[in-house]
């Protein structure tokens, strides 16, 4: 689960495996795998860093 913020500064938790497709339009809007659309305040580049720090933590991923 990341944690991410809405355009009206409304705080949202959304479940990074859901996440098909993330886009710059020029606010970030993320398209999940039902066809649900958001659009957070975080950069694309932020989104897909919380994604990956999410799948590091549940998978127990290390980097070396």
């Amino acid at each position: 689960m990341v944690f991410l913020t809405r355009l009206n500064t409304r705080s949202v938790v959304v479940n990074a495996d859901l996440i098909k497709m993330i886009e710059a339009t020029p606010d970030t809007l993320i398209t999940l795998i039902n066809g649900d659309h958001m659009m957070v305040r975080e950069t694309v580049e932020e989104v897909v860093e919380k994604a990956i720090d999410y799948a590091r933590r549940v998978r127990n991923f290390q980097v070396v």
